[in-house]
């Protein structure tokens, strides 16, 4: 089985801790992006995975790839060309401090990529499932188009296509996003998102009793928001991550899958926050990874959302936890305790 992912991996520079930008005169260096985080956390689960983006030549740009190779993602139909990787700064908040994420990607490789850049027919070579995100096309039309060249192709393959809609409104405006992310669902198999992102994308609210800052969730908002999503794309599945935010540091996190008849939602994890970035993410890759081995969508849910409890307590963007950790914490086994 291999599944492949496509979108921008950049350059983060973070804050030593839980310092603010240049409290210090350190910072430390680490790649991530949501695309290849999804690689990561299934080449952890033992999955074929290959990563497809544009990166420059030079130390950085393969320091790109080599944070990639050393997981054992296939990085063989990687772009090379352009002049720079997109950078991201990340400040971790805590308590009743949010973290802070703030961009310098423009003009990066795979924003100026092309079409003549990827050659889709190759890439797809033995694949079974595409995945991408709402990020990929907001960093340009051109983006744009070659995504939709991809999906596709995708489709016409007989790959599964999954998306995760992270809607990102530092990229691109609310009606951009339903324009493009309404053309590419039209390929979609399978759509991840939060409240948030079906709200900001496709207007779908998740209900007047909804309030994610002050703790409340209304979870009929969220079948009939999962359910007009589905309608609207005739999606296999609709998964939607439902994080209550306590503060900075401690969330409760649960997820939910629609099938177009039945809900099915996975246990409640109270999680203490090492780094949030990446959640969303390995919530994608346990879907996959559990979907492709036939698991069902109850199961599904539940290794999805334990796998994503892990990443929250892990440094950095790529969740470094194996299938057996995660089988035992979807089992129940949520102790903590010293493993000797």
């Amino acid at each position: 089985m291999r599944v492949v992912t496509f979108g921008e991996i950049m350059l983060k520079l973070q804050p030593e801790g839980y310092l603010r930008f240049f409290q210090n005169d350190k910072m430390l260096a680490t790649f991530g992006g949501a695309e290849a985080n999804v690689a990561v956390s299934l080449a952890n689960f033992g999955v074929d995975s290959r990563y497809v983006t544009k990166l420059p030549e030079g130390p950085i740009g393969q320091g790109a790839v080599n944070s990639l190779r050393y997981f054992g993602v296939d990085v063989s139909k990687i772009a090379r060309g352009g002049d720079r990787i997109g950078i991201y700064f990340a400040e971790k908040g805590a308590s009743q401090r949010g973290s802070v994420c703030i961009y310098d990607r423009d003009n990066s490789a795979i924003k100026k990529s092309s079409k003549e850049d990827f050659d889709w027919n190759d890439i797809f070579d033995g694949a079974d499932w595409f995945h991408y995100t709402g990020i990929t096309p907001a960093l340009g039309r051109n983006v744009y188009e070659i995504l939709l060249e991809a999906v596709k192709l995708a489709k016409k393959k007989g790959l599964t296509v999954s998306c995760d809609l992270n809607y990102r409104s530092k990229l691109w405006s609310r009606e951009s996003a339903r324009e493009a992310m309404t053309e590419l669902c039209k390929y979609t198999d399978i759509i991840c998102a939060n409240e948030e992102d079906a709200k900001d994308v496709f207007g779908i609210n998740a209900g007047a009793a909804t309030d994610v800052k002050g703790g409340k969730l209304d979870l009929a908002g969220y079948e009939k928001s999962a359910s007009e999503l589905q309608k609207m794309f005739g999606a296999k599945y609709v998964a939607y991550t439902l994080r209550t935010s306590i503060n900075a540091s401690e969330n409760e996190w649960q997820g939910m899958i629609f099938d177009g008849k039945d809900f099915f939602y996975s246990k409640k994890y109270l999680i203490h926050i090492v780094d949030r970035v990446g959640g969303g993410d390995s919530f994608s890759a346990g879907l996959i990874y559990s979907l492709l081995n036939g698991k069902s969508a109850r199961e599904a849910v539940s290794f999805a959302v334990a796998a994503s409890c892990l990443k929250h307590s892990i440094e950095g963007d790529f969740n470094m936890v194996s299938v057996a950790e995660v089988e035992k914490l979807a089992k129940g086994d949520g102790s903590g305790r010293v493993v000797r």
